[in-house]
């Protein structure tokens, strides 16, 4: 490990604990910074709705100043109750097609994320995804904290052991398998994060709107690589929140996700010369072997900043 990213361990790597809620509350109130919380979802009925609501009764209600000031669940295209279970609990409900709609959606989460920077007006804008289990709040104070008591600091990441089954520390397969090696190899200053892919983030949005979001599951690396060329490594940070329960992707959803990782990984490698943006991959039919192909996210939205919906909000 870099000398670099030892040292960045010792500074830039926390407990949720280190800053209590009343500290938080202490540092917004004194400096009018505002806070989003976004949640992207796609099917998330049976998890959703309790994770708004424990936001709202934890960092929102019942503060004389709110930690979060703007909850949104951005539903991007659920067929079952999702938007209702949302609304119900408390959060606001945006349509992914309703946002900017003069540019035609494309499916994939980082499309969800970069849309929602129309949808919301914070300072910190704070993503969490929407099928966790036993959600506690400390997973938005504890990454919001740093950027209310840090001011050097933009872009801060969860960690967490991500259990699989019965078994501790075995989730995150692609992290292990795809994203950890290429970030150790071909960024080695990133080499110190826990959780790389990790959908918990929150960062300013000062510096959101300055990077272009891989549509697909590329989006967290993509944004962290982006993070660490804009703003430097010491501008990033990462805090332990405890244990991330959540479902998980069968083996053939995590090779698609893997092979759009290592795509976005290769566009900022190289914009040269550029793999075959497919992945075939087998199913066992009544005959035998059956491929299918699959095409890999390859779509990147721009730099918010450089969208006129978003420019012309500012002016106003």
């Amino acid at each position: 490990m870099l000398d670099e990213v030892e040292r960045w361990l010792a500074d830039r790597s926390w407990s949720a604990a280190d800053r209590p809620l009343d500290q938080l509350l202490e540092r917004k109130r004194a400096a009018g910074t505002t806070v989003s919380v976004v949640l992207p979802a796609l099917d998330e009925e049976a998890t959703v709705g309790q994770i708004v609501e424990v936001i709202r009764r934890d960092l929102i209600e019942g503060l004389a100043v709110p930690l979060v000031d703007e909850l949104v669940v951005v539903d991007s295209g659920s067929t079952d109750r999702t938007a209702e279970v949302a609304a119900k609990a408390g959060a606001r409900v945006v349509h992914r097609d309703a946002i900017l709609p003069r540019i035609p959606a494309l499916p994939g989460k980082g499309e969800v994320l970069w849309r929602s920077l129309l949808a919301t007006t914070g300072d910190v804008v704070c993503f969490v995804d929407a099928d966790l289990r036993d959600f506690s709040s400390s997973f938005v104070s504890g990454i919001v904290g740093p950027l209310l008591t840090e001011p050097q600091v933009q872009f801060v990441k969860a960690m967490y052991d991500r259990p699989l089954g019965d078994a501790p520390g075995q989730g995150g397969r692609v992290t292990e398998l795809v994203a950890r090696p290429l970030l150790n190899l071909h960024w080695p200053q990133l080499a110190g994060f826990v959780q790389p892919l990790g959908g918990e983030y929150a960062v300013r949005r000062s510096l959101l709107e300055r990077l272009p979001f891989p549509v697909g599951y590329g989006v967290e690396l993509g944004l962290l690589v982006d993070a660490l060329h804009t703003v430097g490594l010491d501008a990033l940070a990462q805090v332990d929140v405890g244990v991330r329960l959540h479902r998980h992707q069968d083996g053939q959803a995590l090779g698609r996700m893997a092979a759009a990782i290592y795509r976005t990984a290769q566009l900022r490698l190289s914009r040269g010369h550029l793999v075959r943006p497919e992945l075939t991959q087998f199913e066992r039919g009544p005959d035998g072997f059956v491929p299918r192909t699959y095409a890999v996210d390859t779509e990147e939205r721009p730099p918010m900043a450089e969208i006129k919906e978003y420019a012309g909000r500012r002016v106003a």
